[in-house]
């Protein structure tokens, strides 16, 4: 390593050690023979002075240095003087007197400060993201979802969940959202889609016997985009074997007081408030109902429950999944199937958070007579459900266990826990309202020889950086 210690480690403890540390330097004071600067890197900040008569050589090259270079130096820890120590800083009772100093890189100048308080448009931000990145905020941000991360991992694991990955490459089924598809070089006219969840695959996980599956997923749909949606996103998905409603209702709600107290120090109140589909409805007017006021909670939870099956499309005649195909009915409605299906509950859950869809799932359906009389009630005729979802039909045949799931948003339990009113402040490289990346310049232009590969033509030529 080039450096002994970070720059966020440093205390009382550690005076009259010397150290070599690495950074940007974040800010230069020039006090004539003094010359101060603060040394950031990933874990904090740490005072420096350079003065001539401890190193001629550190102290004229540190008159040399701007904002951002990137700096590796040798020097003793001391206390500051009294008068000068900075109680809100971690390191705010020591600098580092150096001996010696040697640039590792210079930076030009700045399209806007490394500060918090920055007032500068988000594409700009965007476009150099990986200066907006070195600010405190931001980057606190990207910790704290790699803590979630960790905690989530632990958590599963000590229920003796698997964490399996799931195709990015797979078919086109599409049921809500667009899929983003991506043309086969192999297979001329024929296209993969990336996927919008790990929905089929995680079903057949539970067929095969892997019993309790989750995987922190990237998914994709190609919609409008506002303020909680990118064109990619995370989830933690998962699915159970042999379990029913209360059993995913028990194990979401754990995971989550413990992700609260392992990263925020709140204890949530167990368990969560449920209710029907319906009463939320008469009570709130909509299905994802801000109880904060009621609850008396910066935090509250509710589990809507019952909703119906289907929907009916006034615009196609025909009767539609209210969350999607694979949902159960619930078992009481099972004989109104067919000639009451307005009727019909279903066996599925959405969680809110704040008035915000924090995720949803159900138990899922594990027969495959039952599974075809769903998609004849929606007007999936069986040739088209053979083309569309036959691999999974097929696996039903060979003793599909009863499961059910759940997927929340990573994106925006990070946005909420960090009080961000947009998901795109969690997201490393995110993309604009727009769909654009503006640190990239994607969607793009690609070569013809690219185009000519996939056996695709554009008819329409691109718009600046915006290919249509």
């Amino acid at each position: 390593m080039l450096r002994t210690r970070t720059c966020g480690e440093l205390t009382g403890s550690s005076c009259g050690q010397e150290v070599i540390l690495c950074g940007w330097v974040a800010r230069r004071r020039d006090h004539g023979k003094l010359i101060f600067i603060d040394l950031r890197d990933r874990y904090g900040f740490t005072q420096v002075v350079f003065i001539p008569k401890e190193s001629k050589d550190a102290y004229s090259l540190a008159q040399d240095l701007r904002s951002e270079f990137v700096i590796k130096l040798k020097g003793i820890v001391n206390k500051r003087p009294q008068g000068t120590i900075n109680p809100k800083m971690p390191t705010g009772e020591i600098e580092v007197l150096a001996s010696e100093l040697e640039i590792l890189n210079t930076s030009a100048s700045l399209p806007f400060e490394i500060i918090d308080d920055l007032d500068v448009t988000e594409e700009i931000r965007l476009k150099y993201r990986y200066l907006d990145l070195r600010r405190e905020k931001v980057l606190n941000n990207i910790i704290l979802r790699s803590r979630l991360y960790q905690v989530i991992r632990g958590y599963l694991d000590s229920k003796g969940f698997l964490e399996c990955e799931t195709p990015l490459l797979t078919k086109s089924t599409p049921e809500g959202a667009r899929d983003y598809l991506v043309p086969s070089r192999l297979n001329p006219g024929q296209f993969y889609a990336l996927p919008q969840s790990p929905q089929l695959f995680k079903q057949i996980l539970m067929v095969a016997g892997i019993e309790k599956y989750y995987q922190i997923a990237k998914c994709f749909r190609d919609e409008d985009l506002r303020a909680d949606r990118q064109p990619e996103f995370t989830q933690l998905d998962l699915e159970i074997s042999f379990v029913n409603e209360e059993d995913i209702y028990s194990l979401i709600e754990e995971l989550l007081f413990k992700i609260f107290k392992d990263l925020k120090g709140l204890e949530l109140k167990l368990p969560f408030a449920r209710l029907t589909f319906k009463e939320a409805q008469e009570k709130y007017k909509t299905d994802k109902p801000d109880m904060r006021p009621e609850l008396k909670s910066e935090f509250a939870f509710a589990w809507i429950v019952d909703f119906p099956l289907f929907k009916y499309n006034e615009e196609e005649k025909h009767w539609e999944s209210e969350h999607h195909p694979f949902t159960a009915p619930a078992k009481e409605d099972l004989d109104k199937l067919e000639n009451s299906p307005d009727k019909v509950n279903s066996r599925s859950y959405d969680l809110v958070l704040n008035g915000v869809e924090l995720g949803s799932g159900s138990i899922r359906i594990h027969s495959p007579e039952l599974q075809k009389k769903i998609f004849k009630i929606i007007g999936i005729t069986p040739e088209e459900a053979k083309k569309r979802f036959g691999f999974l039909l097929e696996a039903f045949k060979f003793g599909a266990p009863p499961h059910g799931g759940f997927a929340f948003g990573i994106d925006r339990l990070i946005a909420i826990l960090t009080g961000e009113q947009s998901i795109r402040e969690v997201i490393t490289f995110p993309k604009t309202s727009a769909g654009i990346c503006p640190l990239t310049c994607a969607p793009s232009d690609v070569d013809s020889k690219q185009l000519k590969e996939l056996n695709l033509t554009v008819k329409i030529k691109s718009c600046g950086n915006m290919s249509r």
